[in-house]
C-alpha cells in the first residue's frame, strides 16, 4: 500500500487525535517528531520510537487486553506488542474525554499471505502464542476481568453467533428487496443471498454434530485469540514473527483464530487445500490439535464470513467505500463459490469427517 493513500484513507481519523507535549510528559518521554501511519502515529522519543494509539474502547477491556498480553509475555512468549507505563504506571492516560496508550515500535515487515515461507512462519508463531496463553483462564483475577467484558469471552457462542448472522443476512435481503431503485449490488446480493443462507445452515449443523460444547468446557483447548489476523498485524523480522494489535482479542478455542487466519490466507490462492493443510502441519508441529477440533474447525470455515461481512458493511453503512468498491468486492466473493465448495469438500476428505 501507497503510505499516503494509507494517510489519506485514515486522515479523518488520525485527525481526532490531540498531540499535546504534555500527555507525552504524562508517560515521561520527549518527543521530536509524529509520523502517521495507518490509524496510529510512531512517535521518535528520547528513548527510542515509540506508537501512540488512541484506544476507543473501555479501560476495563484495554486491562483485559494487557493482562492477556502480560500473562504471554511472562510465558516466554516476548514477540508481542508492549505498553509504556506512564510515570505512575499505568498503561494508559485519561485525556480530554479519550485514552491513550504508547507502545513499544516493533522493528519489521508486514507479513504476505501471497508468501507461503511467510504463512509458515506465521503459523508456527500463532500456535507459539496460544501455547504460550495456555491456562489464562485459569487465573482468579483474569476471571474477575473477563466477568467485566463478557463480550470477550466467545467459548460455546458460535452456533448462536452464526444463527444471528443468517437473521442479520435476512434483515439485509429485507432492506434489499424493498429498495426501489435497487442497484448492482443489490441485485446480485439478491441473487445469491438464499445460496449463503444455506451455507449457514450447514455450517451450524455441522457444528451441532460435532464436539463444539464437549471442548468448550475443556480449558486446556481454550486460549487469547488475536481475532483480527490481517497481514498488517503480523511483522516478520528475519525468522521473527511478532503479533500487533490486540484490541479484537477473545477469548475462544484455538481453532477460532486458525479459521480466522486460513480463511484470509486462502483467498489469495483460490482456495487451495494444499495451503490450508500446511497452515495446519505448521500449527500442530508447536500445539497439536486432535480430530474433534478438527471438525470444529471445519464448521468454523464453512460459514460465509467474506460474503456475509461484505453485506453488512454495505447494508449498515459500516464502512465508508465507494459504491464501486463495495460491488468489486462483492463480485469477486460471489465468483469464488465453486473454488470454495470445492476446498470445503477436499477439506472434509482429507480430513475424514
Amino acid at each position: 500500500e501507497n503510505m499516503l493513500d494509507v494517510r489519506f484513507k485514515d486522515k479523518d481519523y488520525l485527525s481526532k487525535y490531540d498531540l499535546d507535549v504534555d500527555l507525552f510528559s504524562e508517560f515521561d518521554l520527549v518527543v521530536d517528531d509524529v509520523i502517521p501511519v495507518r490509524k496510529v502515529f510512531i512517535l521518535n522519543t528520547d528513548k527510542g520510537d515509540k506508537v501512540l494509539k488512541k484506544v476507543s474502547y473501555s479501560i476495563s477491556q484495554l486491562e483485559f487486553i494487557n493482562y492477556g498480553i502480560e500473562y504471554i509475555r511472562n510465558n516466554n512468549f516476548n514477540r508481542i506488542i508492549e505498553f509504556e507505563k506512564t510515570k505512575s504506571k499505568r498503561i494508559y492516560v485519561p485525556w480530554k474525554n479519550d485514552i491513550y496508550c504508547i507502545m513499544n515500535l516493533v522493528e519489521g515487515r508486514e507479513c504476505e499471505y501471497s508468501n507461503p515461507v511467510d504463512v509458515m512462519l506465521a503459523s508456527r508463531a500463532l500456535a507459539e502464542l496460544h501455547k504460550a496463553s495456555e491456562g489464562l483462564v485459569y487465573e482468579e483475577l483474569f476471571e474477575r476481568l473477563l466477568a467485566k467484558n463478557e463480550q470477550r469471552y466467545l467459548c460455546g457462542r458460535i452456533i448462536e453467533n452464526f444463527k444471528k448472522k443468517s437473521n442479520d443476512l435476512a434483515f439485509f435481503k429485507s432492506i434489499a428487496t424493498r429498495n426501489e431503485n435497487k442497484n448492482e449490488f443489490d441485485y446480485i446480493f439478491l441473487k445469491y443471498e438464499k445460496y449463503y443462507e444455506k451455507n449457514i445452515m450447514q455450517s451450524i449443523n455441522i457444528l451441532n454434530e460435532s464436539e463444539y460444547y464437549n471442548l468448550c468446557r475443556e480449558k486446556e483447548k481454550i486460549v487469547f485469540c488475536h481475532h483480527d489476523l490481517a497481514h498488517h498485524n503480523i511483522l516478520i523480522n528475519k525468522e521473527d514473527v511478532y503479533f500487533l494489535d490486540f484490541d479484537y482479542a477473545v477469548i475462544d478455542l484455538k481453532v477460532h483464530d486458525i479459521c480466522n487466519f486460513t480463511n484470509k490466507v486462502i483467498k489469495n490462492f483460490a482456495y487451495d487445500i494444499e495451503k490450508a493443510n500446511s497452515i495446519l502441519s505448521e500449527y500442530t508441529e508447536v500445539l497439536p490439535l486432535d480430530n474433534r477440533e478438527l471438525k470444529v474447525l471445519y464448521g468454523m470455515l464453512s460459514f460465509p464470513e467474506d460474503f456475509y461481512s461484505i453485506a453488512r458493511d454495505y447494508y449498515t453503512r459500516k464502512k465508508q467505500w465507494s459504491e464501486e468498491v463495495f460491488l468489486n468486492k462483492l463480485k469477486k466473493k460471489v465468483e469464488g463459490r465453486e473454488e470454495r465448495e470445492e476446498f470445503l469438500e477436499a477439506f472434509k476428505n482429507h480430513y475424514k469427517f
